[in-house]
C-alpha cells in the first residue's frame, strides 16, 4: 500500500506542475495572482510552481527510495509552512488558501512518516 500511496503522490506532484508548467495564465487565475506588462512572473510560475514540482515528482519516481519520498514530503512541509504563515499574516481567501494548505500538510506528513 505504501508503495501506491508514493506513486499516487508522485503523480499528482508531476500533475500539479504540469499546470503551472504549461498553463501558467490559468495557475496565476486559480491562485488569484495578477500577471502583467512584464512576462516574468509567467518565467516564475513555469519555473517554481510548473517545472520544481514535476522534477520533484519525477526524480522521486526514477529513485524510488523511502528517502526520495521523504525528500518530496520535506518539499511539501515548507509548503506547508509558507502557507501557514499566509494564513496568519497576509489575510488571504481564508478557505482557498487552508484547502491548499491542508492538502500540503497531508502530502508531508503521508510522504515523511509513510517512508521513514
Amino acid at each position: 500500500m505504501t508503495d501506491i500511496l508514493n506513486i499516487a503522490s508522485a503523480l499528482l506532484t508531476i500533475a500539479l506542475g504540469c499546470f503551472g508548467w504549461l498553463a501558467p495564465r490559468y495557475t496565476a487565475a486559480a491562485l488569484d495572482l495578477k500577471t502583467g506588462a512584464s512576462t516574468m512572473g509567467l518565467s516564475e510560475l513555469r519555473a517554481s510552481v510548473g517545472c520544481l514540482f514535476v522534477g520533484l515528482g519525477i526524480a522521486a519516481l526514477l529513485i524510488g527510495t523511502p528517502t526520495a519520498y521523504v525528500m518530496m514530503g520535506c518539499a511539501y512541509a515548507g509548503a506547508a509552512a509558507g502557507r501557514a504563515t499566509s494564513l496568519l499574516r497576509d489575510a488571504p481567501p481564508f478557505r482557498k488558501a487552508f484547502v491548499f494548505f491542508a492538502v500540503e500538510a497531508a502530502l508531508a506528513a503521508w510522504l515523511i512518516a509513510g517512508n521513514l
